[in-house]
């Protein structure tokens, strides 16, 4: 069985001193944002907690799908490389990019120079310049990163999806479809119309849907939202792909967003045989401490069965949102 450890939207903080230079861009409305919300929100032992449980799980592999950083300036890029390290090696944490780590013009850049080693596949010389779509092999299961990242006009959180990097994505899933590997993809934005308010949106889920709907995957993990959800999108043979999203790891309980989780996604079988279980930890609303909010089984039909409670599941006070 191989574990799959699922975290994202880490939003580090606090935020360091800005200059007004700094200030002098976009950055000024999500400094205000950071003051007037995240900041009560968002900071705190909530983050370190997660972590720290996720580590005693000891998954194989740990995915995160962006938002490392809130303003992307050179101190909390920095910051954020530190915090990689301390989450693991480069070769056990894949990365993918979100628009706050792409948060003005410059940022991305920046932010692939000083993580470079989470963000580029097993064969990072065919990724010079560009770093997107990236493919590792760990074991039985194949991981693909892309990247919907971009700088945005202020009061916007777009991601984009361009037919490049579709072209890209469906030959590496082509191939590892071929070798019988697990195939599992990591973006930031939700590639599901609807998923995310029209100026939070993803641009170009067409060219995603479709590259899904040609040659198929296994599984998507994405965040931005800050929710957890379950969609579906059609792969091939007839077979459903599950498409998950979690809440930020840095969400503190008692606001209108699902305080944070993380999922371990538990894989097991052979092509045409693979059974995959979600199993979501995290912080409840009611309850201290971290501890198991649910298990499911993801079936290839389209269906989330859940399974009985372990004895060390503590119930929810809300429930899960899900959305076929």
């Amino acid at each position: 069985m191989y574990r799959l450890a699922h975290l994202s939207d880490i939003h580090l903080g606090p935020l360091p001193s800005l200059s007004l230079r700094e200030l002098a861009s976009k950055r000024v409305t999500g400094y205000v944002n950071w003051h007037r919300n995240r900041r009560r929100s968002m900071f705190g032992d909530t983050l370190t907690d997660l972590v720290l449980d996720l580590k005693a799980e000891a998954p194989d592999h740990i995915a995160v799908t962006g938002d490392l950083v809130n303003l992307a300036t050179k101190k909390e890029i920095a910051g954020a490389r530190i915090w990689l390290e301390q989450l693991g090696l480069p070769h056990d944490v894949s990365l993918v990019p979100g628009n706050h780590d792409a948060y003005v013009p410059g940022a991305l850049k920046r932010s692939f120079e000083a993580w470079n080693e989470y963000l580029v596949g097993d064969n990072p010389l065919a990724a010079i310049g560009n770093s997107f779509p990236y493919l590792r092999v760990r074991g039985k299961v194949a991981i693909f990163g892309v990247s919907t990242a971009e700088a945005t006009a202020p009061f916007f959180a777009t991601g984009s999806f361009r037919r490049g990097q579709a072209l890209g994505l469906a030959r590496l899933l082509e191939s590892c479809r071929s070798t019988g590997h697990f195939r599992v993809v990591l973006i930031h934005h939700p590639p599901i119309s609807g998923a995310a308010s029209w100026h939070k949106r993803l641009i170009g889920k067409q060219f995603f849907s479709k590259v899904i709907r040609d040659v198929g995957a296994e599984l998507v993990l994405h965040g931005h939202t800050h929710l957890d959800t379950l969609y579906w999108l059609d792969g091939t043979d007839g077979k459903k792909v599950p498409v998950v999203g979690v809440p930020s790891a840095s969400q503190s309980p008692g606001t209108d967003k699902p305080a944070a989780r993380y999922n371990i996604f538990e894989i097991d079988g052979g092509p045409g045989e693979w059974s995959l279980v979600q199993r979501e930890r995290g912080l409840h609303e009611s309850v201290d401490g971290i501890g198991w909010v649910r298990e499911r089984q993801l079936l290839s039909d389209g269906r989330a069965v859940d399974a009985r409670p372990r004895e060390d599941m503590k119930p929810a006070e809300k429930p899960v949102r899900t959305f076929g």
